[in-house]
């Protein structure tokens, strides 16, 4: 209980001087900086997996709440920059194999599912099969999660001037409870039925799906209010920070310090596919930079809802991505023979 209840105190702390320090959002960043510094001083925090995952179903109702025909219409010309997925996903590959194996001196099996940007339990299980070495992924792709989610809010800000201040929604009180429980319903309904048929990423894409059917016939209304989307923010945050409980110095030294040069890696190559795509006029960069940031999904989908870029856009690119690295990591394991 104690952890758990150190989690959300400092957690909270965090906000609170987010928000004091006008750190962009402090919902999110504030419980990440809070509990990631509270970790690495060996206070043991831990939080709810339930309820973590329930709060992703807020973020997967937000997105199918905006879907409009004139949007799922717009998907059709995407397909330039979604063929470019696979490419990129390749080349972080290639690049991150070579430097955790040839700078790290990690194993084959630990340098190849770090380096694949998917999901964190994905890649763990696929790791752990495969021989590698879980601890380390573990902590290598928390990391990744976690700089690219703490740099993004900054270069949008400066690089492009998006504004982060925005409200992410309406206040509860401004829409009808009519609306509240059928936003409940895709929320635990969609997430229970996603999960049950297996499908990656069951949180988000389930309750997104049908939150999508019901806005495109007109009985979904409003997306969620912002005490439910800063809820979501803050749990995402403590999440991620609290991922750091039980490090070692040792590991600091070694597997998060590997985890922040494969980050830069990352952020150079994000910006350079982004930048190659607004040159030739394909997208616009803010949605570009979002759509190809290898993050979080939830995390990446909390910034697209601030800044109010082209959801379907951002998360099209971001489920191509995870079903890439899924489909790929053990079809690869199998025909290089990762074990061995």
């Amino acid at each position: 209980m104690m952890p758990l209840l150190s989690a959300f105190g400092v957690a909270g702390i965090g906000v609170l001087l987010a928000q004091l320090l006008a750190i962009p959002l402090p919902w999110l960043l504030g419980p990440i900086f809070a509990c990631l510094i509270a970790a690495l001083c060996g206070l043991p925090m831990r939080g709810i997996t339930v309820l973590n995952d329930g709060m992703r179903t807020i973020l997967g109702v937000a997105v199918g709440a905006t879907f409009t025909t004139t949007l799922l219409a717009s998907m059709v010309g995407m397909w330039p920059t979604l063929l470019l997925i696979p490419v990129m996903t390749a080349c972080i590959g290639v690049v991150g194999v070579t430097y955790f194996q040839r700078l790290c001196g990690f194993d084959f099996a630990t340098s190849y599912y770090s380096s694949m940007p998917g999901g964190l339990q994905d890649m763990l299980v696929f790791g752990e099969e495969a021989g590698g070495n879980v601890r380390t992924l573990s902590l290598i792709h928390a990391t990744r999660v976690m700089v690219i989610v703490v740099a993004l809010p900054f270069l949008l800000s400066w690089v492009w001037d998006a504004n982060l201040s925005n409200p992410p929604g309406a206040p509860a009180v401004d829409i009808a409870w009519t609306q509240l429980v059928l936003m409940v319903f895709c929320g635990l309904v969609g997430w229970q039925v996603a999960k049950r048929v297996g499908m990656f990423g069951a949180s988000i894409l389930g309750p997104l799906i049908i939150a999508a059917a019901l806005a495109l016939t007109g009985v979904l209304q409003h997306r969620p209010p912002a005490e439910a989307i800063w809820a979501a923010q803050f749990f995402i945050g403590m999440s991620v920070g609290c991922k750091y409980a039980g490090v070692t110095m040792n590991e600091v030294r070694t597997d998060v310090t590997a985890a922040l040069g494969f980050c830069i890696i990352l952020l150079v190559l994000t910006v350079i596919f982004a930048e190659g795509i607004h040159l030739a006029g394909l997208a616009p960069p803010l949605e570009t930079i979002l759509a190809f940031a290898p993050g979080g999904q939830a995390e990446l989908t909390v910034l697209a809802l601030i800044v109010g870029a082209d959801m379907a856009f951002v998360v099209a690119h971001h489920v191509l991505r995870i079903f890439v690295v899924i489909l790929g990591a053990p079809l690869f394991a199998r025909l290089f023979d990762v074990r061995g």
